[in-house]
């Protein structure tokens, strides 16, 4: 055997044996043997379902080869429902002395972008219900007087949203509403 060749006799160098090409083949030559051996008897039996040597049967592993069926329960509902993207214009009276809602149904994630007018300052209530309930519960998003109000909403759950608007003055005041997004119109409630 070989003295091995030492590489590195400043004090910044490494000191590293240099490896014969002899050796390097050798350890290139089992490592092949070793992925062929894994190869024939886990990989191909596992994924493929190819068992050469017998021994994926014999481990099981060939049925993580198997398709698996999926079925989907008879009982499911698809409660969901493409909304598609809408755009609506709408002059809305609201008699003196007294209030009336106007609501969209969106979902949780969908996003409504709205302006609205009125010929006189409404007292108004930005707010939504979450679909289902019964308690009475609401959220309000903005609680104001005024006669002109832009914006966007994001639905942070289910439900009916839209304003509450309550007219104190005695004559009627016309809104003029615009909005745009995913909703389906549930209009004056």
């Amino acid at each position: 055997m070989t003295e091995p060749e030492h590489i590195g006799t400043e004090q910044h160098e490494m000191d590293h044996i240099v490896q014969s090409t002899q050796t390097l083949v050798k350890a290139s030559i089992v490592a092949f043997i070793f992925a062929a051996v894994g190869l024939m008897t886990i990989i191909l039996p596992a994924e493929y379902g190819i068992d050469p040597t017998g021994i994926g049967k014999a481990m099981g592993l060939t049925v993580l080869s198997d398709p698996i069926e999926v079925k989907r329960p008879d009982n499911l509902i698809n409660t969901q429902t493409e909304r598609d993207y809408t755009e609506d214009s709408v002059e809305i009276t609201v008699m003196a002395n007294q209030g009336l809602e106007y609501k969209f149904d969106i979902e949780k994630g969908d996003a409504i972008r709205y302006a609205w007018t009125s010929s006189a300052p409404l007292f108004f209530d930005f707010h939504g219900e979450p679909k289902g309930d019964t308690t009475g519960y609401f959220e309000s998003y903005t609680i104001s007087t005024s006669d002109e109000v832009s914006g966007m909403f994001t639905a942070s759950f289910d439900g009916s949203h839209g304003w509450y608007w309550k007219n104190t003055s005695n004559s009627p005041i016309v809104v003029s509403l615009k909005t745009e997004g995913n909703y389906l119109l549930i209009g004056v409630k």
